[in-house]
């Protein structure tokens, strides 16, 4: 399977998905900590998150995938959301919460 099918696997098969670099518990770096911290806040369970540092093809691969060059990125009922900057201004306005609640995991 190469990595687009993986990616679509993961997307298609978790409610919300966050392709970031570190882990929830260790985020490496300031992007993805802000990512983690606006889903927590919104109160999101069951996170279904992909460390792209331990997956070079994956890394490379969700930035084709979703034609989006940065990381994180946000994926919530298979379809991608944005990275950093747009949770935040999501957030904010409440769309993001809104969204969510669409999710079977929120």
């Amino acid at each position: 399977m190469d990595a687009q099918d993986r990616i679509k696997q993961q997307v298609t098969g978790h409610p919300v998905v966050l392709y970031m670099k570190g882990t929830p518990d260790f985020p490496q770096c300031g992007f993805s900590a802000n990512s983690v911290r606006i889903l927590a806040a919104c109160g999101v369970e069951g996170l279904y998150t992909v460390n792209v540092l331990e997956d070079p093809e994956i890394r490379q691969g969700v930035k084709e995938f979703a034609n989006w060059p940065t990381i994180p990125q946000l994926y919530i009922n298979g379809e991608f959301v944005g990275g950093s900057d747009i949770l935040s201004e999501m957030y904010q306005s409440g769309e993001l919460q809104k969204l969510l609640k669409t999710a079977k995991a929120a």
